[in-house]
């Protein structure tokens, strides 16, 4: 008999269990509501701000009075359907951290019942002060706008200047804007390391890893002069050829989820792009490779200790604070309303990003662009995941 009760309540355990998936991985959980509560379901699209584009990855959630949080993600078709308590409920939308694009609607739902919630409310807002410098290969800006964002053109000057690049959170740096440029504009350097040493993050595509590695056009040799990445950490060579690189794989998995595959084809339309030759596994993450070859990489990890401590980012963050939440003994990144932020600490939750011991911004590299000239196939949607993920 003792067996018998045994088994059913390691059963009933089981039963209360449900899968949220974090940025980095899924975990399984305990769900923070018996099975006798009373539920219900909203389903909707997540979609870009030009209300055709779906996004994928995007996590929506919503909380409880005792701020248990109930969370889903949407599919490569930007559906998701998200179980929440019946009653009146405040749905929140985000992706990345939840810092650069979130959004957030009010919708009661029934026990038992479905709610079906039109996609004008479903759209991702652009919080984000976003700026790209223009370059000669490249036009991220171009599917910025496409997907109905915003983003401001400085120029290469601009960036000598912190007080001009400061009030942005994410700055673009298309290949090629620095065509023409010294490898001793020390003062960029210095100015790149401060904005993401206090959160801002940085996109670079192909020869403008020269902005992180040094060089002049590009960065054609290992230990290049200039640059704000120490050497030890990555080295790129303009020794690409032409070509196209078949079988490539997304790795990442929250990417690969998001986007809807894991494995592509990626043109290199113009010779000399920049490979890379090595980096450092404990500072990047691999998102995209060729085999053993790295393609894409992000760091958040990066600190410079002599960068003076200053706000970065617009004024469109404030009231808002991107926190640890605490779920079942397991995590997940999100941004929350200050007003709500003394009672997120009081459940454990903590200040900053879950896994990270920085406060630092993201850099993304791209050894791959968007062609300026087009045919950019499954890069595509990798480069929109960039974009609301930085």
């Amino acid at each position: 008999m003792k067996k018998i009760v045994y088994l059913f309540l390691v059963a009933a355990f089981f039963t209360l269990t449900s899968c949220i998936r974090s940025e980095e991985n899924s975990v399984s959980v305990t769900n923070p509501v018996l099975q006798s509560a009373k539920m219900g379901v909203v389903t909707g699209k997540v979609l870009a701000k030009n209300g055709t584009t779906p996004i994928g990855g995007a996590l929506v959630f919503a909380f409880d009075a005792k701020l248990d949080i109930y969370t889903a993600y949407s599919n490569p078709q930007g559906d998701f359907a998200l179980e929440i308590p019946a009653g009146n409920n405040t749905i929140h939308i985000q992706t990345g951290d939840g810092s650069n694009f979130r959004s957030e609607f009010n919708v009661s739902v029934d026990e038992g019942k479905t709610v079906n919630v039109a996609s004008s409310l479903t759209k991702l807002n652009q919080v984000a002060n976003m700026a790209y410098v223009q370059g000669s290969y490249d036009q991220i800006e171009a599917i910025v706008t496409s997907l109905g964002y915003t983003v401001t053109q400085i120029s290469y000057n601009d960036l000598k200047n912190m007080n001009t690049i400061s009030p942005y959170d994410v700055i673009f740096l298309n290949c090629g804007s620095r065509n023409g440029q010294s490898n001793n504009d020390t003062m960029i350097y210095d100015n790149l390391a401060t904005f993401v040493t206090n959160g801002g993050s940085l996109y670079a595509s192909d020869w403008d890893v020269s902005y992180l590695l040094g060089g002049n056009n590009n960065t054609p040799v290992c230990n290049s002069p200039g640059g704000f990445i120490p050497d030890n950490l990555l080295c790129a060579t303009t020794t690409g050829s032409s070509t196209t690189y078949q079988n490539c794989n997304v790795s990442y998995v929250p990417l690969a989820n998001a986007i809807g595959f894991s494995t592509l084809d990626i043109q290199y339309d113009l010779g000399s792009w920049q490979k890379i030759i090595n980096y450092d596994v404990n500072f990047w993450d691999v998102l995209v490779k060729r085999n053993n070859e790295a393609l894409m990489i992000r760091t958040k990890n990066f600190q410079n200790a002599n960068s003076p401590a200053m706000s970065v980012g617009n004024s469109g963050n404030s009231g808002f604070t991107t926190i640890c939440h605490n779920v079942g003994g397991n995590q997940v990144t999100i941004t929350v309303n200050n007003n709500a932020l003394q009672a997120h600490l009081a459940h454990g939750d903590s200040v900053g990003a879950c896994n990270s011991t920085t406060t630092s911004g993201n850099i993304y590299y791209t050894t791959f662009h968007n062609h300026a000239s087009g045919n950019i196939g499954n890069t595509g949607p990798i480069l929109q995941y960039v974009i609301l993920n930085i």
